[in-house]
């Protein structure tokens, strides 16, 4: 994902380098994000599907239409609907905002506008985005807000976030992942001691991860 220009002091500069590198590294990570939501709501819409309630039932029914252009990178006409019988996640948020379908489309107007850079407005969209009681989805959502903080520049939340979502994930699939971010943006800001930690925890924790293999480099780097 392409990075914003940040506004930083001088004596930050080496910071930012840093905090660049980071998004650059990380660029991708929002698109695999966006595989895994897409097959968890189809997967739940297609279950709902029999089960919901009339006004339940619109909403997924809505939802899943702005999915498909999701699903094809049209971002704009997922966001925003065609004219047609897409209506965009933005009304089926607004629309339908009580039902888990319209909570959902936070989430998918929050990716959208982080795909095309609008970093403020993902913000927005996914501090709408209700968390409470998923397991599955809430961790990558929390991750995801991370990694926009970062691409504004804010690293401190940046931070906050990751680790919140290293938390609630709590599974060797993601935890080391958003440990990791949250490591190297420590080290952006200039608190290797608090990166140590993230690093370690990967090292005692996830043994059978990815971010495993490697860990040891990234301890020796914050240990001298």
């Amino acid at each position: 994902m392409a990075k914003q220009p940040i506004q930083t002091a001088p004596e930050n500069i080496e910071a930012v380098t840093v905090t660049e590198a980071f998004i650059d590294k990380y660029k991708k990570h929002i698109i695999y994000g966006c595989c895994a939501i897409v097959l968890i709501a189809a997967a739940w819409i297609c279950y709902a599907q029999f089960i919901s309630k009339p006004r339940n039932q619109k909403a997924n029914e809505a939802l899943f239409k702005c999915e498909t252009y999701f699903s094809q990178e049209n971002y704009e006409k997922a966001l925003n609907g065609d004219g047609q019988g897409c209506i965009g996640f933005l009304k089926v948020a607004d629309e339908f905002g009580s039902t888990k379908a319209g909570n959902l489309a936070h989430l998918y107007a929050g990716i959208c506008y982080a795909q095309t850079e609008k970093f403020e407005e993902a913000k927005a969209e996914l501090d709408h985005f209700s968390t409470k009681g998923d397991i599955i989805i809430s961790p990558a959502a929390l991750g995801l807000l991370g990694n926009v903080y970062a691409n504004l520049g804010q690293n401190d939340k940046a931070i906050e976030y990751l680790l919140k979502a290293a938390k609630s994930a709590d599974n060797a699939s993601l935890s080391p992942t958003f440990l990791l971010q949250a490591g190297e943006l420590y080290e952006a800001i200039g608190k290797p001691e608090k990166a140590h930690d993230c690093y370690k925890e990967i090292k005692n924790r996830y043994v059978n991860s990815m971010a495993y293999q490697d860990i040891d480099k990234y301890i020796e780097r914050v240990s001298k």
